[in-house]
């Protein structure tokens, strides 16, 4: 069964640093590209930042060029996110997501994780 597990959320103020992990378990982790996503209450699901499977393709969208950075260790089955210059629009419940070989904007991914939440106070 395919698990993926985030951590590292909590509760950070403005300007601030978080790292988010993702451990994947039950798949072939380096043939499933990864990705972030986040939902804030009452709103809509949206892509954060996408990683292909050898790591070499990245997408990010554009509310989080520039301070936020996705990275995997395929050894580790882990994939990361760090973000930095946080802002209170970045509070949201960030989810974790794999979609065979090919990595998308969409939300069409085949395994999520649980989420984890992430507040920034102003």
């Amino acid at each position: 069964q395919v698990q993926l597990v985030e951590s590292g959320g909590g509760l950070v103020q403005a300007g601030g640093s978080l790292r988010l992990s993702c451990a994947a378990s039950g798949l072939t982790f380096s043939s499933y590209g990864m990705a972030w996503f986040r939902q804030a209450p009452g709103k809509e699901r949206e892509f954060v930042v996408g990683i292909s499977g050898s790591g070499a393709r990245t997408i990010y969208a554009d509310s989080v060029k520039g301070r936020f950075t996705i990275s995997r260790d395929n050894a580790k089955n882990t994939v990361y996110l760090q973000m930095s210059s946080l802002k209170p629009e970045d509070t949201a419940v960030y989810y974790c997501a794999a979609r065979w070989s090919v990595v998308s904007i969409q939300n069409n991914y085949s395994y999520w994780g649980q989420g984890t939440q992430v507040t920034v106070s102003s």
